[in-house]
């Protein structure tokens, strides 16, 4: 653990909070599809000009999709950083654990949007949400395994 990791571990959480407070914020009536469609259709308009409106609405719902993907990505390996607290390796109760805050806050964040007007709650987004965590999840993993293994003497 790093000096400053272990003087205040605390700090890692902040960004934590921050992430989980701008998911919330792209859960309200701002970024309804109805809202987010009057930038990102005139952009698909400009691109692909003889676009039919069908592909203009499928590459909408692509871009908000995506959206999920990332948001969730992003909160998974935050939490990851935090919960490691600059300690070496991994953990596989620290990626359950995280999978399942992953999966609890998609749950809460649909559940909030179910009374937001515009939004709707949808069990596939939660879904979506947390496969994104074990996603993110599964390439740390590889990236810390790849490492501790780098840095491991070779045998004489």
């Amino acid at each position: 653990m790093t000096s400053s990791t272990a003087a205040s571990p605390w700090r890692l959480w902040i960004p934590v909070v921050l992430w989980a407070a701008l998911i919330s914020l792209f859960s309200t009536h701002w970024f309804t599809s109805e809202n987010t469609s009057t930038v990102v259709e005139p952009i698909f308009r400009w691109l692909l000009p003889f676009a039919s409106q069908a592909t203009i609405d499928w590459l909408h719902a692509l871009v908000r999709k995506s959206g999920h993907v990332v948001e969730y990505f992003i909160f998974s390996l935050l939490l990851l950083r935090a919960v490691r607290a600059g300690r070496r390796g991994l953990r596989l109760n620290w990626t359950l654990a995280i999978i399942l805050i992953v999966g609890a806050y998609a749950s809460l964040d649909e559940y909030h949007q179910s009374f937001v007007p515009g939004r709707t709650a949808a069990v596939s987004d939660v879904l979506l949400d947390t496969s994104a965590g074990v996603l993110a999840q599964a390439i740390a993993a590889m990236f810390i395994v790849r490492s501790e293994n780098r840095r491991k003497p070779a045998p004489a």
